[in-house]
């Protein structure tokens, strides 16, 4: 689930619990020329995984290498080999200062600022730019991807910040700041998480650093890689999170004496979109059996519609999960494509190079921005259902604010107050960054994608997401015990009894709610919410 992200101002990579990576599994995760599942990326980017580049992703490299030396060695300047970069694109780069240019360019293109971004998002950036050479149409030396697949095996983290990268010409600055890595400058994280030049640390790992070829430089910075690393782990998230939000939705129809009649099938295959059958037929699921819901079935119930937050849920998360399916379609694309410019392209046995713009980050952005727009919509709906429970005048009987005894009580008053402010500040993280463009290189590169400040507020939305839903089933669980002797269904009934299991107490006096909130936001972000429901119903849609 959704690693907590600290406010930008602070540095996340202090904090362990912001993205924590496991003692290295015995098995890697092998980097070919095919593209890697996002299952693989999740592994290396939060589980430490190991990595190793496969046969074939070896021979490929060296084919593509053999391209850029001959290239090299030719007299017609060929771009990235023997030219400057961008604007200065024109400047022919004699034999003897190469090695100077590809230095040159990694060192000053480390030009990022802010604090660290978390550790899962440049492990799993440096991962996907391994992808990318894999393929062997980048032209690196197989030494070079070795050492980037050596720095993730022995979790060496370049120090990558929060601001830089246009999301066009690729995550340049964040990518340059791993690549500096590569050259033995810079500061990175040890496995310990300490902080240490990278000369240092790999010495420490046994590791010598390299001196960059012809072409490898731009090879290594010139690449979506950041923005869809944190497009892959935000849909991982994501994908929990709205089962979760199905489950907070059963229990406050459930605590608020609605009815489960309108999540039948029947009525959801009048509009037949797929995320919506799924999300009804996860409601239906969870309240099979409630004692609640039984209770208000007969025909002397007078209520004839719910509101539209209960009533509509498996529409408004139903067109989430759809936007989830279109997002991790867009993400299977780019994990299969080479992001590089320019790049190898077979040409009978010579093979060239070619110029393109592949780089350009609109397909990634316009999608982080979307999912932005939906952590927003389903954070709204989940937090009118919560304040529902807490007005006495449209929750049905139940005490105002759930207060054990008003006016001295307040009860969860509060905890909806967090909500409305995570929820506003959820709707200024959906306003798309992609619609923004400022011209670079001396009007070179006039229009970016600004992919990687979508995927860094996306981030937040995550978060935020898993906040406020956590609230909703904090304060659910508090109205089904207040039904008592109503019994709620067996799955609701697992979540309440999971958070008693974890220390937050029943309804009584006021206490520090603070702490059990916390509680709370860790049970939903770890998955712990949706596999208590499992373990009675099994495995929601």
């Amino acid at each position: 689930m959704s690693r907590p992200l600290t406010s930008p101002a602070t540095s996340p990579a202090t904090s362990p619990a912001t993205s924590p990576v496991a003692s290295r599994p015995a098995s890697p995760v092998l980097v070919g020329v095919g593209p890697l599942t996002p299952a693989e990326v999740v592994r290396v980017a939060r589980g430490g995984a190991p990595v190793e580049l496969t046969g074939e992703a070896v021979a490929a490299i060296g084919r593509s290498r053999e391209v850029v030396e001959a290239l090299a060695a030719g007299p017609v300047p060929t771009y990235g080999v023997s030219t400057g970069f961008g604007a200065l694109a024109t400047r022919h780069i004699p034999t003897e200062q190469r090695a100077q240019l590809q230095r040159s360019l990694v060192r000053s293109h480390a030009a990022g600022s802010g604090p660290e971004v978390e550790e899962e998002v440049t492990r799993a950036l440096m991962l996907l730019r391994l992808s990318t050479l894999a393929t062997g149409r980048t032209g690196v030396r197989v030494g070079t991807a070795r050492l980037l697949a050596d720095l993730l095996s022995h979790r060496i983290t370049p120090v990558v910040h929060e601001h830089g990268s246009l999301g066009c010409s690729g995550d340049l600055a964040p990518l340059s700041h791993c690549a500096l890595a590569l050259l033995g400058e810079g500061t990175v994280r040890d496995a310990a998480g300490d902080l240490r030049p990278a000369a240092e640390a790999l010495a420490a790992a046994g590791l010598a650093p390299v001196e960059l070829g012809a072409k490898e430089g731009l090879a290594l910075i010139n690449g979506t890689d950041g923005m869809l690393g944190m497009l892959v782990l935000a849909i991982e998230d994501l994908r929990t999170l709205l089962r979760t939000a199905d489950v907070a939705a059963a229990m406050s129809v459930e605590g608020q004496l609605g009815t489960d009649r309108v999540f039948a099938a029947e009525l959801q295959a009048l509009r037949p979109h797929p995320g919506q059958a799924a999300s009804a037929a996860n409601l239906v699921a969870l309240l099979a059996g409630s004692g609640v819901v039984a209770s208000h079935r007969g025909t002397d119930c007078n209520r004839v519609q719910d509101a539209y937050s209960l009533r509509c849920a498996p529409q408004v998360h139903g067109a989430a999960r759809d936007t989830l399916d279109h997002a991790a379609l867009v993400a299977g694309r780019e994990l299969a494509s080479a992001v590089d410019n320019p790049v190898v392209v077979a040409d009978g046995e010579q093979g060239r190079v070619e110029s393109n713009g592949n780089f350009h980050g609109a397909p990634v952005a316009y999608v982080l921005d979307f999912l932005a727009i939906v952590a927003a919509d389903v954070a709204s709906i989940s937090e009118r259902r919560t304040d529902r429970f807490l007005d006495a005048a449209r929750s049905h009987g139940l005490p105002p604010f759930l207060a054990h005894d008003p006016g001295v009580d307040s009860g969860h008053m509060i905890a909806q107050y967090t909500q409305a402010a995570i929820v506003s500040e959820l709707k200024r993280l959906a306003v798309p960054a992609s619609v923004d463009s400022i011209p670079s290189s001396a009007m070179q590169e006039d229009h970016v994608s600004m992919g990687w400040g979508a995927a860094r507020k996306l981030r937040r939305a995550v978060d935020g997401l898993t906040r406020v839903v956590a609230i909703e089933v904090l304060t659910a669980a508090r109205a089904l015990d207040l039904r008592a002797p109503l019994t709620p269904s067996p799955a609701t009934g697992a979540v309440v009894r999971l958070l008693r299991e974890a220390g937050i107490e029943g309804p009584g006096p006021d206490r520090h709610l603070a702490p059990e909130i916390e509680t709370a936001v860790g049970l939903v972000r770890s998955g712990a919410v949706t596999a208590a429901v499992a373990a009675v119903i099994g495995e929601l849609a």
